[in-house]
């Protein structure tokens, strides 16, 4: 990025981070996609080192985690026989905790949507929250087998699974409608969490400010990931501006100065120097 301004660089990064696809933004800062990638690349592995090192000790009462899918450089259906079950072919997931009360999120993993890539993620969380948190997660199984071995008795771990009936209507509602959800059921699953914080709204909000602040993401689409680094680059470089540039509705100041990581609201310019 030698020969590309601060300016120029910032530029890219603000229409990276609103959701365009990176052949639009090629277009609307005039710039190759050779350049995009390379920024793609530099500063979202600089993202993703300099929040694996800040967002530490964090004192989090209440926390949120879920699950998001995509697919990355082909539909599962799609995938070729040597290629088949390697993570960055077919369906991937990323992982993604959030503070619910400072909207945080301090830390996610990309991987599989199983109990090996479930303990690594909730290994990683446990070792950046400071004290003792109350933990809330969906029905899946795997939180209830890597939680508790975990945190022990260092936490109160509630979970809330969603009961989902028939989607109604024509044959093309029911292909894109999920199920309806129908009622839910609160469980503490270890220690003493409190009932009424025991929920994944926040989290499941997330999962939609990613879907909106990343074309990957976006359904229905050729907008999706194509390379896992790629994928994994974006999504450092959307939670730096989530966390750090990005100014919370409800909070009047981004997460991060919410949570007490930082003092200041971090511009587009700031965020792209970290790729010096």
């Amino acid at each position: 990025m030698n020969r590309l301004s601060l300016q120029g660089r910032a530029r890219i990064l603000g229409c990276l981070v609103e959701g365009n696809s990176m052949r639009a933004t090629t277009r609307m800062c005039g710039v190759s996609i050779n350049t995009v990638a390379k920024l793609l690349n530099d500063l979202g592995t600089a993202c993703a080192v300099y929040q694996n090192e800040t967002l530490r000790n964090l004192k989090i009462n209440r926390v949120q985690v879920d699950e998001i899918w995509l697919f990355c450089g082909s539909k599962q259906k799609n995938v070729s026989d040597e290629n088949y079950g390697v993570l960055g072919h077919g369906d991937v997931w990323t992982w993604v905790a959030i503070d619910a009360d400072t909207k945080l999120v301090p830390c996610w993993m990309v991987g599989k949507r199983d109990t090996e890539y479930g303990y690594a993620f909730i290994k990683d969380l446990k070792d950046r929250i400071q004290g003792r948190a109350q933990l809330t997660s969906d029905g899946l199984k795997v939180y209830v087998k890597v939680v508790e071995p975990i945190f022990g008795a260092d936490v109160d771990f509630g979970l809330l699974h969603k009961l989902y009936g028939p989607v109604g209507g024509n044959a093309q509602e029911r292909r894109y409608s999920g199920g309806n959800c129908c009622g839910a059921i609160k469980g503490a699953v270890c220690g003493d969490p409190d009932p009424k914080h025991i929920s994944t709204s926040f989290v499941e909000r997330q999962n939609l400010t990613m879907r909106m602040g990343m074309r990957r993401f976006t359904r229905l689409t050729n907008g999706f990931s194509k390379k896992l680094a790629a994928h994994e680059n974006a999504i450092a470089i959307h939670y730096m501006y989530y966390n750090f540039g990005r100014i919370h509705k409800s909070l009047r100041v981004t997460p991060a100065m919410e949570a007490g990581v930082c003092d200041h609201v971090w511009t587009l310019e700031e965020i792209a120097k970290l790729a010096d």
